[in-house]
């Protein structure tokens, strides 16, 4: 039998960054608002230029674009982000009111992830915000995160291997977190310095490498298998 640690009866929403795009300014502090009140930190974009360079700037962990945006449509928005390395794997929400299933289908062959017709209920919004960031980024949503013998839970952060606690910092549990949400992918120094210290963090690459070792050091034991590897010229991932 698998051993599972048991999850809180109330899981904490970890502060998962969205970019909010929409013109309609109604309809952009609505859904801000009820982001936000789901412990959300959210960033907002009146057009589609303004919502590129923010997207490129502050990457987001979630995206939600309006379709019918003024000069450069969330179509033409959509496809540069799933053009970009940077900004390709961001997971993205498009909001319309085209129904038709020829644009449902249009929209998600540009690269959205999920298609939300307005007018929509801002519950079923908000669900699906959360059931996106569940599939991409677990430990945002306050889940428990597996890779063979390791486990993380979010929400009581904790992390065990082989069943023994294991103690962390809070930035090699950021770094472990964003590690276990893609194993095996490789993870250049520049976008850990993102996704764990931030955009503007002023840090270099040789305290990605500092937490790295005290993370590699915390997670050693005996006669067991080094778990993160060191891509020579490029950075780490998980084994």
């Amino acid at each position: 039998m698998t051993w599972v640690p048991k999850m809180p009866e109330n899981k904490s929403l970890s502060r998962a960054k969205i970019l909010v795009i929409e013109d309609e300014e109604a309809q952009l502090e609505l859904i801000g608002y009820n982001l936000e009140a789901l412990g959300f930190t959210v960033e907002k974009a009146q057009s589609g230029e303004q919502g590129l360079e923010m997207a490129i700037e502050i990457l987001p962990d979630l995206i939600i674009l309006d379709w019918m945006l003024p000069a450069i449509s969330g179509i033409e928005v959509c496809r540069n982000l799933k053009a970009k390395k940077s900004t390709k794997k961001i997971p993205l929400i498009m909001l319309t009111a085209r129904g038709e299933e020829a644009d449902r289908i249009r929209g998600l062959e540009t690269g959205a992830d999920d298609y939300v017709v307005k007018p929509y209920s801002i519950n079923e919004l908000m669900a699906r915000v959360r059931a996106m960031l569940r599939r991409t980024s677990p430990s945002r949503v306050g889940e428990i995160l597996s890779h063979n013998n390791l486990l993380l839970n979010s929400s009581e952060h904790k992390v065990f291997r082989n069943e023994k606690p294991i103690k962390l910092g809070p930035v090699e549990f950021r770094l472990l977190a964003v590690l276990m949400e893609n194993p095996k992918q490789v993870f250049t120094r520049s976008l850990l310095l993102d996704k764990v210290w931030g955009i503007n963090c002023d840090y270099d690459y040789r305290t990605v490498d500092v937490h790295i070792a005290r993370l590699r050091k915390s997670l050693k034991q005996k006669n067991m298998p080094n778990l993160i590897r060191t891509v020579r010229g490029t950075g780490y991932s998980l084994e």
